[in-house]
């Protein structure tokens, strides 16, 4: 067979090359023909003004678009990186009040102990001295007690002056106030009045479970230590906290500061458990950034009744969506950004999930196209949150059950641009 009757193959043209085709013959046509008394874009097969798109071509539109309906988001509005620490309203950090040598401890790691459970025992010469100080007053007051009691005696039987007696009187007071001294110093110790040992017992200021314990029989101890720069030495020597109750810890940027409110559910899950949901709540909001990260404080309270969560796992967290709240546009600085704000038509509404195919970004905003006839699309302003599974979601702009364009919101755009750029 010569060249000249070779086949040639068919060239099969596609309905999205079709309308893609009609749209630049229609850019090209009014972009050399516009009336400039209308702002309306008109071209083969589509009308554009504004931000609305009408297709009258409805085959190549039905070819080449389609739609999905915003549904209503019921799970997470963000998902970020968290780390479980002790419930700061249920735990304490233990340290000594005295320097000594510890002598014996009274509990064990994991024990659940009882407000002024004695924990350990240190020989303390402070200690000792707050007990000598205070059995000295106390014997001092009781002796100056006599002394004013004997001189009143004598004054009564004239052998003694009324100057005696005063005098008396004031040392007494003196010695008085000096026991008061003494034996609140020795209280705030959590010592009493009585023997003198040098013995400190350090005691649990609340009741909980024994959580951690970093001391040893023998150890020397500082009331200063946790001024020092070594960790063996800053650690308490016990943590005392409710293993029941947990908080996390949220890794949240400042880009999703406006996407949290207190009181949003929390869904927290783990690596050690991978099938397993903890459920928790959003309590703290900082009102700062960690200069070293760029992340804002955000605390929330885990339930850890069945205890398998343990303090500094790191997990997974989903803000769960505040279905009732609404959620303002967001506000920034400049009129491009303003301008952004204004298109949140429905700013109030109940945060959605659409498709992820369905929203586009453009000039750091993000948009739609709604479907608001057949063959009439409308681009709109959104503001999305996290993405999981081929869906984000929609936090502001949308309304439950409306249609938005999935395959094809690249070409209205295109035609939105097109109309929108003649002069």
């Amino acid at each position: 067979m010569t060249p000249h009757h070779r086949s040639r193959n068919p060239v099969i043209i596609s309905p999205w090359q079709t309308v893609l085709s009609l749209a630049l013959t229609g850019l090209c046509f009014t972009g050399c023909h516009k009336d400039p008394s209308t702002d309306n874009a008109e071209a083969e097969g589509a009308k554009v003004q504004g931000n609305r798109i009408t297709l009258t071509d409805s085959s190549a539109k039905e070819a080449a678009l389609t739609t999905d309906v915003a549904k209503p988001l019921e799970k997470s509005i963000l998902t970020v990186n968290g780390r479980l620490v002790w419930d700061e309203s249920s735990t304490v950090s233990v340290f000594t009040p005295v320097a000594g040598r510890v002598n014996s401890i009274e509990v064990n790691l994991g024990e659940k102990v009882k407000k002024d459970t004695t924990l350990t025992s240190i020989f303390s010469p402070d200690f000792g001295q707050a007990e000598a100080d205070a059995a000295k007053a106390d014997a001092d007051d009781k002796l100056s007690r006599r002394t004013l009691d004997r001189t009143e005696d004598l004054l009564k039987h004239g052998a003694a002056a009324q100057k005696d007696v005063e005098a008396a009187q004031d040392d007494f007071e003196n010695k008085e106030a000096e026991l008061k001294r003494a034996v609140a110093r020795l209280e705030l110790y959590g010592g009493k009045l009585g023997a003198v040992n040098g013995l400190y017992p350090l005691q649990a200021p609340i009741s909980g479970t024994l959580v951690e314990k970093h001391i040893n029989p023998g150890q020397e101890v500082r009331p200063d230590q946790i001024l020092a720069n070594v960790q063996q030495y800053t650690n308490p020597l016990f943590v005392i906290s409710d293993p029941s109750k947990l908080s996390v810890l949220l890794d949240v940027t400042e880009l999703d500061l406006r996407k949290l409110v207190p009181g949003q559910a929390l869904t927290i899950r783990s690596r050690a458990y991978p099938s397993n949901e903890f459920h928790g709540k959003l309590e703290v909001i900082g009102h700062s950034l960690d200069p070293q990260t760029r992340t804002i404080y955000a605390r929330g309270s885990v339930d850890n009744t069945d205890d398998l969560l343990k303090a500094e796992m790191y997990v997974t967290v989903e803000v769960g969506s505040p279905l009732e709240q609404t959620l303002p546009p967001p506000e920034a600085a400049g009129t491009d950004a303003k301008a952004a704000s204004a298109e949140f038509k429905t700013a109030n509404s109940r945060p959605v999930e659409v498709p992820v195919k369905a929203v586009f970004s453009k000039e750091s905003h993000h948009y739609v196209f709604l479907e608001m006839a057949p063959g009439e699309y409308e681009r709109h302003a959104v503001e999305v949150g996290s993405e999981r599974a081929g869906k984000v979601a929609v936090l502001a702009g949308l309304e439950p059950g409306q249609k938005v364009v999935t395959d094809g919101c690249l070409l209205l755009e295109s035609l939105a641009e097109g109309g929108g750029s003649k002069d």
